[in-house]
This record gives C-alpha cells, sequence and structure tokens, in this order.
C-alpha cells in the first residue's frame, strides 16, 4: 500500500502518510474503508501528515458500544483518536459522504482542534428520533448485507456512485473493492446513524472555515444536498462550494487530481 503505513490507536485502525507539515485527518463513508483514499494520496503536497481512520466498527476499528448511535458518538470516538495520535495542535478535516455528519458533530464541539473543515459529497442524514423505526432506505443497507454477504453486496451498489461506470471500471473496482470489506455490526451501527443525522443542524452551530466539494453527477447525496449544507452555514465560515463535472459519489476516487485540486490546500513554509 504505497506511502501508507498501518497503526491503531484508542480503537482505531488507522493508514498514515508521514509528514511535518500541517497534518490532515480523512474520514470516509458509509460504503469504505481507510484505504479508499489511496488514490488521492498521490495528489496532496507531500509535506502535509495525512492520517485516513477506519471508523469503528470499519477495518480493525473496534465498534460502538451504542447499538444505534448518532454523530456525536463517533465524534468522541475521533476526539480520543486524535487526542493520542495528533494530542496537540489543530487538523484539518474532511469528512466524504456519511464522515461529513462525523467530522460536522466533531468539529461543532472541539472547535480547537480544527483548523478548516471540508464536506466531500456529504450526506445530510434523515433526520430520524434515535431509537424509531428505520427508514425503509436505512434498513434496506443493513437487510441486503445481512441477506446478500458483503461481497454481493459491493458488487450490487458500487457502480451507483461513479459517474458513466461502464466506461470506468477501474474506479467502480476500487469502490467494489473498498465495500466489499464491511462487515456487522459496524455497517449497522453507521446505518442507523445516518438515519438519525442531522447534517444542517450542525453546519449552522460551526465556527470552523468550511468548504463543501461535490460531484456534478452524484447521484447518492446529489449536488443540491451540498448546496443545502453550504448554505447553512454561518456567513462568516461559509468557504467555496465546488461542483467537479463528470464525477459522481466516489469523488476522491474518480477524480483525485481534481478533487485535490479543489482542496486548494495551502503551501507548507520551507521552515517545516
Amino acid at each position: 500500500m504505497t506511502g501508507w503505513s498501518e497503526h491503531k490507536a484508542a480503537g482505531i485502525s488507522y493508514l498514515e502518510r508521514a509528514g511535518t507539515g500541517p497534518v490532515l485527518v480523512l474520514l470516509h463513508g458509509i460504503g469504505s474503508r481507510a484505504a479508499s483514499f489511496t488514490p488521492l494520496l498521490a495528489y496532496l503536497p507531500a509535506e502535509y501528515r495525512v492520517i485516513a481512520w477506519n471508523a469503528p466498527g470499519y477495518g480493525n476499528s473496534d465498534p460502538l458500544d451504542q447499538d444505534w448511535p448518532v454523530a456525536a458518538d463517533y465524534a468522541r470516538a475521533l476526539a480520543r483518536f486524535l487526542d493520542q495520535v495528533v494530542p496537540e495542535g489543530q487538523v484539518m478535516l474532511l469528512g466524504h459522504s456519511l464522515g461529513a455528519l462525523m467530522a460536522a458533530s466533531f468539529a461543532a464541539a472541539r472547535r480547537d482542534r480544527v483548523s478548516r473543515l471540508v464536506f466531500a459529497s456529504p450526506a445530510l442524514g434523515h433526520g430520524m428520533a434515535r431509537g424509531g423505526t428505520l427508514s425503509a432506505a436505512a434498513q434496506s443497507r443493513i437487510d441486503d448485507l445481512e441477506r446478500q454477504g458483503a461481497e454481493a453486496f459491493a458488487t450490487a451498489r458500487a457502480a451507483r456512485l461513479v459517474f458513466a461506470p461502464e466506461a470506468n471500471p477501474e474506479t467502480v473496482a476500487l469502490v467494489r473493492s473498498a465495500m466489499s470489506q464491511v462487515k456487522l455490526p459496524g455497517y449497522a451501527q453507521a446505518a442507523r446513524m445516518l438515519a438519525s443525522g442531522r447534517l444542517l443542524d450542525d453546519a449552522e452551530r460551526l465556527s470552523v472555515p468550511t468548504d463543501v466539494i461535490v460531484g456534478a453527477e452524484d447521484r447518492v447525496t446529489p449536488p443540491e444536498g451540498a448546496e443545502r449544507a453550504h448554505a447553512a452555514l454561518p456567513r462568516a465560515m461559509r468557504g467555496r462550494l465546488t461542483l467537479l463535472p463528470e464525477a459522481g459519489h466516489a469523488i476522491y476516487q474518480q477524480a483525485p487530481a481534481r478533487f485535490a485540486a479543489a482542496l486548494e490546500l495551502s503551501p507548507v513554509p520551507a521552515a517545516l
């Protein structure tokens, strides 16, 4: 796995590329894993320290204790994790899809730890009360994984995350590979968190500069949702809203170079 080293801290397995510059922390989505960010790595400034976590219940990360966690539960897990791997200073935090819900909850509670926030193809959440009846969409995710198994589950779903999948089989294969690694109970916990998520509520509370990036052809979290998330941000915190053409939900896998360019990462001073 070129560029990465594997570690575990605070019950979280993660990948890291060492660097002496700013710290960029990457949070994947519901059907993904830390290694999904590998195509992006080559386009990030070499000086940046890059950390990609496997969310609780993914990869070798321990699942959460709650059967139905909310975004704040993942944010607390992220706080414990960062207190060990980045004990001082601030990080730039990027959350993709479901990861945006986790990132927003963390940044709203721990402004002191985040220098900049990026929502990539953000999931808004379904706004359900914890413990109620799951929406059909959320319940079907869990049922399909249980019934089909991870390999068939990934095969059935991967193409939908890619723009023009028939013309981009390599990207579909990357998405399928990551999705085929999901497992219970982690995936079920994440699906329930998605059902109760309220990204717009957390976005309104943010006091961190925040950018939003979405694929113009995203069918999973369409641009309209990203626009709503951007509009919900306090005006002083509202950064760029970028639509990448010819990119679907798996935006940093389908268009890693253009995604990295949209981040507009600050150059690292020579002293670092």
